[in-house]
């Protein structure tokens, strides 16, 4: 078990100026990179592409969704959408659905398949996350996380709070 003290784990060469914006703002995007990438390593079974997890898992979140609308959401052109819906579509877990109120379009919707594959991704990275909470760290340590929940969340919803 790492020592108890929440500051031991990182060496002074580790620490970083709270002043120096930019060299804070790279090391927290480094950090979580590397974060995401062993949570995603994690699910590494799934056989999903990382734009087909992030449109799978925002349909999950947000429910369906035009083609378009998901392009938006995700930052990406509407062809690469179309690509990432399509091959979605062929493993059985999205399907297309007349749209409420614009015949002209179609909504783009989990099937349960897709959910349950989705779950199943969910699981395997909160699993990883919590043996890793754990074993690396201490309860001192976990408690110093926590309280810096609140910071992230307020990072996170940037222009939406």
């Amino acid at each position: 078990m790492p020592p108890a003290d929440p500051d031991a784990a990182a060496s002074p060469e580790d620490a970083v100026d709270p002043d120096d914006l930019s060299g804070l703002a790279s090391e927290i995007h480094a950090v979580l990179g590397q974060l995401f990438r062993r949570a995603r390593a994690a699910s590494a079974g799934s056989g999903l592409t990382a734009s087909q997890r992030s449109a799978a898992s925002r349909l999950r979140r947000d429910g369906a969704a035009t083609t378009a609308d998901l392009a938006r959401a995700e930052f990406v052109r509407p062809q690469s959408m179309r690509m990432t819906v399509a091959a979605l579509e062929e493993q059985g877990y999205v399907r297309r659905t007349p749209h409420p109120t614009d015949g002209r379009q179609l909504l783009i919707e989990l099937t349960e398949e897709g959910r349950a594959a989705m779950d199943s991704i969910l699981r395997a990275k909160r699993d990883w996350l919590t043996t890793a909470l754990g074993t690396e760290l201490d309860p001192a340590q976990r408690a110093t996380l926590a309280r810096a929940l609140p910071l992230l969340r307020t990072l996170a919803a940037g222009d939406e709070s």
